[in-house]
């Protein structure tokens, strides 16, 4: 597995989030399908959601003085199961 730095988790959400934004825009101009438009959506927010909680993890450890290089992105079941 790769290790990823703050700036790397940074800008992976950003990644995202600038995809999230391009398909919104394609959706609202007709040129996607609004089936297409809502499993692409869920699967940004739960990509999203990973790197929150891998970010959070990172700056928990530094918090605790431990190395933030150890935290792992947790799985999507696990990080979309936290409220359930």
């Amino acid at each position: 597995m790769v290790r990823m730095t703050e700036q790397d988790v940074l800008a992976r959400i950003q990644d995202l989030v600038a995809q999230e934004h391009a398909l919104r825009t394609k959706a609202g101009s007709g040129q996607l399908d609004p089936e297409q438009e809502r499993a692409r959506l869920a699967e940004l927010e739960v990509a999203l959601d990973q790197c929150w909680d891998l970010l959070r993890q990172r700056r928990a450890r530094l918090d605790q003085g431990t190395d933030p290089d150890e935290a792992q992105a947790n799985s999507a079941k696990q990080v979309e199961g936290y409220l359930q």
